[in-house]
């Protein structure tokens, strides 16, 4: 007689206490884990240690006097040793009481097929009914795959109708470093700080849910505010991102509570589906190969600290640098210093393309699961002068590329910050980073700040405004900022709000800062220990350049709250509805309140790069008065949209000037050829009055008449002309024409020719001499200024 043989296996974790640390990736590959000494993260989840799960095989047998002996052979293991070694070992155990009975054949293999019958009849039936659910495992696949509900308990699933979760508590002292993104109206605000009370140090981290309502009016003291149900499955984290298409949300990164200290788990994405309210959860994240990326098939991990950004238009999301360090990495110690990184993590959205990846090549769409790709060979990113950052902002500005242009601003590591003069500049079509410098004066370094861009009703500019941030050196006596700046692009012009006389809120970093119908809303933010509690919702009219104590909605707009002229256009900035460029920023641009800016490059040259190479996208905006104020343009890549898109403006301009000079070298010729032949003109009557001057009496001339034939030149009264000169080749004879009684008081030499002419007369004398320039040489300035006189004069003689 048998026992049943149950079988527990035990599944051993090995350990290796080294593994390579990547600076410039968010992902770590474990296979060379050999060269850094800190933790694994990927292989080695814990210490060894015994594990209390054996494999054990159990056997018996029984005495004539009833006595039962059970068998256990299990293996006896040494898990000190670098690999693992087992023996077998053996005990017995007799008690009388231990009864070993004979089952009968029916009551084993019949039962139990019976039993299988049963389930598979049952099963199938039970899995649609509404008491269990309509999740989990059916007889032609999973129905979820590896997405499960954040209702999950002990790797059960637990149905939102049985498993009702607290809303978040919205009455809070204080807020701060939490993840937000705005959809269609709608500021979603997820995890960060939160304190209850003033003084609070402790137990700051939080997984609060709640929205703010953009699309009614609210005042700041009274915003539109509502608490979610708080997810049991999303950790609680700070300074991470929440990712945004037009449906659901992601949430990516950040940081786990240091006050108390919690131990971060292995990173999982998860996904808020607005539409159902549910959170989903998608396990094992790992990179794939693409453009400028890493090899693929890594590990994605936890990054604390980074910037964020969404692109819903293209599908994408976009987290840039950040740290590993022990609140975001399981397994690192705290005495491993903080690991700073460069490298930009990207994440296609389900159902969206990315030709830059080579699983999604051929415009093939990504899975449920998205694809991410980690680009750490981007241009200048590997280099010395592109340095590793935590705490800055990431900000889209469409155009310049076929598919728009990034910049990240401000941010640093402990003891150094990123430059505010020169920009880094990513490429998203390329995956190549670039470096833009800056004009006018600039911000003072920072970290930590909130940015949004607005773009101009014509497109022609797209202004950034940046907010707050933080000092942190010396360490200890960090201190916060409550200034404005604009950077217009394309011309890259930092400008400075003037606030004064103003309502400003507390200075304070870490605010979460969102665009809607032109107006910015900023949401939380640590203002200091001087402080106690603060409101934390204030708003700021991006085209005003005014604090105001409410928010306007606006009527109107569509659901990506575009400006009207932009509407048709996906890529244009979503939450520009009602903007206007401010007059402290058209002084700089040029142009008015719908664009026409005047300054349409970087005013420090850019020498490559998609701002050196393309141009922003325009569109037609028509003001009240009918005047156009920008004509309709497309976004032209120098590299990489050749043959495609609108007009290029460089070529036209450069057309223009080329035609202007060729139009000038012809005129300039042709006022050459007029002077010459005015000279030749000028210099032949000059040689005939000369020659009539010194030849003989009755030299005849063409030009002149001769004396022999009482020829007299009179002007147009009958009154005689007469002439002194010093002669020429004479010794100074005097020369008349004959007066009014027709006598001759000369000594018979024809006369010269009188300057001015005499009025009047069809002799030639009278015609050359109307107007060859009053009787002084003809200048080439003359011509230049007066052709159409000097034309003249040629064509009568």
């Amino acid at each position: 007689m048998a026992l049943e043989n149950p079988h527990t296996r035990l599944e051993y974790v090995s350990d290796n206490d080294t593994m390579e640390r990547y600076k410039d990736a968010q992902s770590i590959d474990p296979s060379t884990a050999s060269e850094y000494p800190f933790p694994s993260i990927s292989v080695s989840l814990q210490r060894p240690r015994r594990s209390k799960f054996m494999e054990v095989d159990v056997d018996g047998e029984m005495d004539e006097e009833g006595t039962a002996t059970a068998h256990i052979k299990r293996p006896h293991c040494d898990s000190r040793a670098s690999t693992m070694s087992c023996e077998s070992e053996s005990d017995s155990i007799s008690d009388p009481g231990l009864a070993l009975t004979e089952s009968p054949f029916f009551a084993t293999y019949p039962r139990l097929v019976l039993l299988t019958l049963l389930a598979l009849i049952a099963f199938p039936l039970l899995y649609e009914m509404p008491w269990v659910g309509t999740v989990g495992m059916g007889i032609v696949g999973a129905k979820a795959g590896p997405i499960r509900t954040s209702d999950t308990v002990n790797g059960d699933i637990v149905m939102e109708e049985l498993h009702k979760r607290a809303d978040t508590n919205t009455d809070v002292c204080s807020r701060w470093a939490a993840q937000s993104a705005v959809v269609n109206g709608t500021v979603y605000v997820y995890g960060g700080h939160s304190t209850t009370q003033a003084g609070q140090k402790n137990d700051t981290w939080t997984n609060d849910f709640f929205t703010v309502d953009l699309t009614k009016s609210w005042d700041i003291a009274a915003p539109s505010i509502k608490g979610l149900p708080q997810p049991s499955g999303p950790p609680a984290v700070a300074n991470g991102f929440l990712w945004n298409s037009y449906d659901s949300l992601w949430l990516y990164g950040g940081i786990v509570s240091d006050s108390p200290p919690a131990v971060p788990e292995p990173f999982t994405l998860w996904e808020y589906q607005i539409k159902s309210g549910k959170w989903v959860e998608h396990r094992n994240p790992k990179t794939s190969k693409g453009n400028n990326s890493d090899s693929g098939n890594q590990p994605v991990q936890r990054t604390g600290e980074g910037a964020g950004i969404s692109i819903p238009e293209l599908g994408r999301g976009f987290y840039f640098a950040g740290h590993l360090d022990a609140f975001t990495t399981p397994g690192w110690s705290v005495q491993t210093p903080r690991l700073y990184l460069k490298s930009l993590l990207e994440f296609t959205f389900p159902g969206y393309t990315n030709d830059g990846v080579e699983a999604l090549a051929g415009g093939k769409p990504a899975g449920s699961d998205g694809v991410w790709r980690n680009v750490t060979e981007g241009g200048i990113q590997d280099q010395a002068k592109f340095p590793s950052r935590a705490d800055g902002s990431l900000v889209h500005v469409p155009g310049f590329g076929a598919k728009g242009i990034l910049l990240s601003i401000g941010g640093g590591e402990e003891k150094s910050f990123s430059q505010m003069n020169v920009i880094d500049v990513y490429d998203i079509a390329t995956s190549t980073w670039y470096k833009q410098a800056t004009s006018g004066p600039s911000p003072k370094l920072r970290v930590n700040p909130c940015a949004v861009a607005a773009s101009a009703p014509d497109g022609s500019s797209t202004n950034i405004y940046m907010y707050g941030g933080q000092n942190l050196i010396p360490y200890g006596q960090q201190i916060q900022y409550d200034d404005m700046w604009v950077l217009t692009v394309p011309s890259f012009t930092w400008v400075e709000v003037n606030t004064d006389g103003q309502s400003v809120p507390p200075a304070r970093v870490g605010a979460s800062c969102s665009i809607w119908d032109g107006q910015i809303v900023v949401v939380g933010g640590y203002t200091g220990p001087d402080l106690s509690c603060d409101s934390g919702f204030y708003v700021f009219s991006a085209k005003d350049l005014k604090w105001q104590n409410n928010f306007n909605a606006l009527s109107g707009g569509n659901s990506q709250n575009q400006q009207p002229s932009q509407e048709k256009d996906s890529a244009g900035l979503s939450g520009s509805y009602g903007y206007e460029v401010p007059g402290a920023v058209q002084s700089v641009i040029g142009g008015n309140s719908k664009g026409g800016a005047t300054i349409t490059a970087p005013v420090q040259a850019a020498t490559q790069g998609p701002l050196a190479t393309g141009k922003a996208i325009t569109y037609t905006v028509t003001n009240s008065n009918g005047a156009v104020t920008t004509q309709t343009g497309i976004a032209v890549d120098g590299g990489n949209n050749k043959g495609k898109g609108g007009p290029n403006i460089g070529a036209i301009v450069a057309g223009v000037v080329a035609g202007c000079f060729a139009v000038l070298a012809a005129y300039l010729g042709f006022c050459a050829w007029v002077y010459r032949r005015q000279l030749a003109l000028y210099k032949n009557h000059v040689a005939m009055a000369q020659r009539a001057a010194a030849g003989a009496p009755n030299e005849k001339s063409s030009f002149l008449p001769s004396s022999t034939e009482g020829s007299s030149a009179r002007n147009g009264k009958g009154s005689s002309i007469t002439d002194q000169s010093s002669g020429v080749g004479g010794t100074g004879s005097r020369m008349t024409a004959t007066n009014s009684n027709g006598q001759d008081s000369g000594n018979g030499v024809p006369p010269v020719p009188t300057w001015p002419p005499p009025a009047g007369g069809n002799s030639s004398v009278n015609s050359s001499s109307d107007d060859l320039i009053m009787g002084q040489e003809p200048s080439f300035v003359g011509v230049l200024l007066n052709p159409r006189r000097s034309l003249r004069v040629i064509n009568r003689d």
